[in-house]
């Protein structure tokens, strides 16, 4: 899994979210950012009230939130989801001692010990060029 700090350089840099069932997300509060959520029609959902969006939690029991907006929240992609973004600039992923190394086809290429933050890192140097 991505980091808090790699979710929010994607954030900064305009990777953005929609979000749908699967989705991961921490709450970006310090005191927050170590419990991570899944979306879930079972007990979180996105709802839309004019032009607010929120993440209802719905019967947790070990949470006193009704809801949280979606802005406080920070979506922690996977790895299809990342592949998915990446789209045909993606050339290849390898998995290298001791990690996974993606390569683009502009020729650059990431690696990293997670194969996440790998496609992460290399998400970031596209939308930075």
């Amino acid at each position: 899994m991505i980091s808090v700090a790699l979710a929010r350089q994607l954030l900064a840099t305009g990777v953005l979210w929609q979000p749908r069932p699967g989705d991961r997300f921490v709450i970006d509060r310090e005191a927050l950012t170590g419990d991570v959520f899944w979306i879930s029609e079972l007990t979180i959902e996105l709802h839309h009230w004019g032009d607010t969006s929120v993440l209802g939690f719905n019967g947790t029991t070990e949470w006193a939130l009704d809801s949280v907006d979606l802005d406080q929240a920070l979506w922690l992609p996977r790895e299809d989801q990342l592949r998915e973004l990446l789209g045909d600039r993606l050339a290849s992923l390898h998995h290298d001692a001791p990690g996974w190394t993606v390569k683009l086809t502009d020729g650059s290429q990431t690696s990293d010990d997670d194969v996440e933050t790998a496609y992460a890192r290399a998400l970031l140097a596209v939308v930075a060029s």
